[in-house]
């Protein structure tokens, strides 16, 4: 009986200690790992590149990161942690690789978007949230 005792409150010990360690490390900043600032765009200055961008960020994006990048599209005000607001110096501080890493791997509630785009796709996102930033 004290065994199965034990084995009950150790479990639901560890499973408190998981869930707390899943539930904190969601609520940290995202944080690209420093290799991703190595990466470099290959299409920097390119406005054909980022002209695609807008519109892959308007089909894909948009719905939550919002029409103006701000983090307050129709479907991410329900997420958690909420859309990153390109226009905060938080995120222009950061490289294009770092973007870029970010939109490769995904976190959620963000997809990642290895699968599905194309690196070129990528890049040419990071393209035009660097516009966004500007307004």
């Amino acid at each position: 009986m004290k065994l199965k005792l034990f084995t009950l409150v150790a479990g639901v010990s560890l499973a408190i200690s998981v869930l707390g360690f899943s539930y904190s490390k969601q609520n940290n900043e995202w944080v690209a790992p420093p290799s991703a600032d190595e990466l470099k765009n290959p299409f920097k200055g390119d406005e054909e590149a980022t002209a695609k961008g807008k519109k892959l960020y308007l089909k894909l994006c948009a719905v939550c990161h919002g029409n103006k990048g701000k983090g307050d599209g129709v479907a991410g005000a329900a997420l958690n942690p909420q859309p990153a607001n390109f226009t905060k110096e938080k995120v222009k501080s950061q490289s294009d690789g770092a973007l870029y890493w970010k939109i490769t791997e995904g976190r959620p509630p963000m997809a990642s978007y290895k699968e599905t785009l194309t690196d070129e796709q990528r890049w040419q996102l990071v393209n035009y949230i660097r516009e966004l930033e500007k307004k």
